[in-house]
């Protein structure tokens, strides 16, 4: 995520743009800190140097680096979801917008790596209140998963249970990628994120069938 800084000296422009031009360079500055240090390692001074933006005016838009952490990550979840449920609403058919869902997420998260390192490993590492903002994060993906799932040939529709297991579990096999540093090849896994979020539902076989299609 990379704003543009603002000319130097005198340009005419508003105080409120200005502050929120400063506001957008922090939060993409800890992103991009977050990604080659960690949350630990990050510090404001850091985050204001790689924005060009001083510590004092930093302070004037977060209180700590724990407040820019919790902006930016809101911020950041919010993008992926509106990129993944955007991406279903333009399919029809269950499974077509699981894999529509399950391929806006690996394209969105291999073009940002380290948006997809902020949500997916230092959002479990700095505290129970983004723990938190994480499970609800996931939680919001549910719904979409559950509605209209069909129930495996002669069996009957999985409990509700089974679909916090799929978004949950895929949310794990991404991280653990992520921190192997393959987020930029995301898009390689889809095939087999794909089968492990419709087989509970479709059976293997038939899973398996769909994605080969695809």
């Amino acid at each position: 995520m990379s704003v543009e800084r603002l000319p130097r000296g005198r340009h005419g422009l508003s105080p409120e743009y200005v502050a929120q031009n400063q506001r957008e360079r922090l939060i993409g500055a800890l992103v991009e800190c977050l990604y080659e240090r960690g949350f630990d390692e990050t510090t404001i001074s850091m985050v204001s140097k790689r924005a060009g933006v001083s510590k004092g005016d930093f302070y004037k838009q977060f209180e700590s680096k724990d407040d820019c952490f919790l902006v930016t990550y809101d911020a950041a979840v919010r993008a992926i979801y509106a990129r993944v449920v955007g991406a279903c609403g333009e399919s029809e058919g269950w499974a077509t917008r699981v894999l529509a869902g399950l391929a806006a997420l690996l394209d969105h998260l291999g073009q940002e790596p380290a948006q997809a390192r902020l949500v997916l490993v230092e959002g479990l590492r700095v505290g129970k209140g983004v723990y938190d903002r994480y499970q609800d994060a996931l939680l919001s993906y549910v719904p979409h998963l559950r509605e209209g799932a069909p129930a495996p040939a002669g069996g009957a529709v999985p409990p509700e249970a089974t679909d916090e297991a799929v978004v949950g579990g895929i949310a794990s096999l991404l991280s653990r990628r992520v921190l192997a540093g393959e987020a930029e090849r995301l898009g390689d896994f889809l095939p087999d994120i794909a089968e492990f979020a419709l087989t509970p539902y479709l059976g293997t076989a038939e899973a398996r069938r769909i994605i080969s299609e695809r």
